[in-house]
C-alpha cells in the first residue's frame, strides 16, 4: 500500500456530531471509566480553539450544546469505547442526569491558552476516587492517565519547540507528486473512500429529512427540488451543506471526518459526488478525485494546525475539493496550482468562530469559492504569483495559506474568545 493511502486510510474516521464535543466527551467519559460512584465534579481545561469550537455547538442525542453539556453527557452516558461516537446512545434520561449536573454546578470549562494545537484536560471527581485523562494533538489521542494520584498510561508529549523537527509526510510531496499519485494508485487500494460517501450521504438525508434543519430545506428548493439536478454548483451546494447543517445542530448521524473535522470531510467530498453523479462519471473516478481532495486539505492543515481561528473547513478542505473539481474537469497540476492561488487570495481569512450553524453559511461560501476558482484557472484566469500571500509554487502557497491561520491569526483567535466569554457573562 502507498504511504498516501495509508495516510487517508488512518485520517478517515467516524465522528457523531461536531468533533470538538465528541473529543470532550469522549475525554470525560473515559475518565470516568476508571472512578466508580457518584459525580462530585467534572473540571474541563481545553486550548482556545477546543472552547471556541464546541462553544455553542450541538451535541448528538440532545437538546442541548457547548462545552459543559458535552462534559456532562460524557460522564454520565458516555462509551469511551466509540471514542469520537461516545454518545450514540444517549437517552432522555440520560439528558436530564446531564442537565442537573450542570444546573448544580458540578461541570468547570476553563480555557488553558490561545493555540492551535488540540488540548483537553479532564478530571473527574466521584464519591469513589479521581481521575484525570489528557489529550494532545489529536482528538483522540490520549496522552496521559491518573488515577487517584497514580500514572496508569504516559507517552511522551511532543513540545512546541520540537514539532518541525521532522516534517509531516505529506510535505514530502509536492503537488505534482500528489497528482501522480492520484492518478496511478491502484482503484482497489483506495476502494475504502467508499465508505467516506456512505457516511456522509446518510447524514446528508437526515438533514432534509430533519424538521430542524433550515438551510437545508431552502437548498433544496433552490435545486428545484432534486437532490440531483443538472445544476451543478446548487447541487453540490445542497449535499455538502444540508449535510454540514445536520452535523452542527447535532443531528444523530456520524460523519466522516477528515484531518479531525467531519466539516473538512463533507467539504472534501460531496460536491464530487454531485458533479460525478450529474456527469455519469465513475465511482473509481469519484475516488481518485477525492483522494486529492483530501491530500491537498492535510497539506494545509498540517500548516495550520487542527484548530486555529480561521474555518479550515471552508480554506484547507475548500481548496482541496476546488483542486479536485480540476481534476475531473481535466485539468492537471498546473490548472490547480492556479486554482490554489484563486483560492488563496479569496477566503483565506475567514474566520471560525466555533462549531454551529455558521459552518453552512461557510460550507456555502466555499462551494462556491470552489467552482469559481476551478472554472477560472481552466480558463487560465487566475491571481498572478506576485500578488499577496500567492508564493512561487503551489507548495509555497499552500504554506502561506497556513501560516496566515497560525502563527498569524493568534491574535484574532484571543478576540474571537474574548467575544464569546463577554457573551456568556
Amino acid at each position: 500500500m502507498h504511504e498516501l493511502t495509508q495516510l487517508i486510510k488512518e485520517d478517515m474516521r467516524p465522528a457523531l456530531g461536531v468533533t470538538e464535543p465528541g473529543a470532550i466527551a469522549y475525554a470525560v467519559s473515559k475518565a470516568k471509566s476508571f472512578v466508580p460512584g457518584a459525580i462530585e465534579n467534572v473540571t474541563l481545561l481545553l486550548n482556545s480553539g477546543m472552547y471556541k469550537n464546541a462553544y455553542t455547538c450541538g451535541i448528538p442525542n440532545s437538546h442541548f450544546y457547548g462545552n459543559e453539556y458535552a462534559a456532562a453527557l460524557g460522564a454520565i452516558a458516555g462509551n469511551p469505547e466509540k471514542e469520537l461516537e461516545s454518545l450514540a446512545d444517549v437517552t432522555k434520561e440520560d439528558n436530564d442526569a446531564a442537565g442537573q449536573l450542570v444546573a448544580e454546578g458540578k461541570i468547570t470549562v476553563k480555557m488553558s491558552e490561545i493555540t492551535s494545537r488540540i488540548f483537553i484536560e479532564a478530571q473527574v471527581k466521584t464519591t469513589g476516587g479521581e481521575a484525570m485523562v489528557r489529550i494532545r494533538d489529536a482528538h483522540t489521542n490520549i496522552v496521559r492517565i491518573e488515577v487517584n494520584g497514580q500514572v496508569v498510561l504516559e507517552k511522551e508529549e511532543i513540545t512546541e519547540s520540537n514539532t518541525q523537527e521532522e516534517p509531516p509526510l505529506i510535505h514530502n510531496y509536492t503537488l505534482s507528486q500528489i497528482v501522480a499519485y492520484v492518478k496511478t494508485v491502484p482503484a482497489e487500494e483506495i476502494e475504502f473512500i467508499k465508505a467516506a460517501y456512505e457516511m456522509n450521504y446518510a447524514l446528508f438525508e437526515e438533514g432534509i429529512r430533519n424538521p430542524r434543519t433550515t438551510y437545508a430545506r431552502y437548498l433544496l428548493e433552490k435545486n428545484d427540488g432534486k437532490i440531483i439536478s443538472q445544476n451543478e454548483l446548487n447541487t453540490a451546494s445542497l449535499l455538502c451543506n444540508a449535510a454540514i447543517e445536520a452535523r452542527v445542530i447535532g443531528l444523530d448521524k456520524p460523519a466522516m471526518s477528515i484531518t479531525g473535522s467531519g466539516a473538512h470531510g463533507i467539504i472534501a467530498t460531496m460536491p464530487l459526488y454531485g458533479v460525478c453523479k450529474i456527469r455519469g462519471l465513475s465511482d473509481e473516478m469519484l475516488y481518485r478525485a477525492t483522494a486529492l481532495s483530501y491530500l491537498v486539505c492535510m497539506y494545509i492543515k498540517e500548516y495550520s494546525g487542527k484548530l486555529s481561528a480561521f474555518c479550515g473547513c471552508g480554506i484547507a478542505a475548500g481548496t482541496g475539493m476546488a483542486c479536485a473539481l480540476v481534476y475531473l474537469n481535466g485539468g492537471d497540476e498546473h490548472a490547480m496550482a492556479r486554482t490554489i492561488n484563486n483560492m488563496s487570495s479569496s477566503i483565506t481569512g475567514m474566520i471560525c468562530h466555533g462549531g454551529n450553524k455558521g459552518c453552512t453559511m461557510k460550507g456555502i461560501v466555499a462551494v462556491n469559492a470552489a467552482f469559481q476558482s476551478a472554472d477560472f484557472a481552466m480558463h487560465e484566469i487566475y491571481i498572478d504569483e506576485i500578488h499577496g500571500i500567492n508564493g512561487a509554487s503551489p507548495e509555497e502557497t499552500m504554506r502561506y495559506m497556513g501560516e496566515i491561520a497560525s502563527p498569524g491569526m493568534i491574535g484574532t483567535e484571543k478576540t474571537i474568545v474574548d467575544i464569546l466569554q463577554e457573551k456568556s457573562q
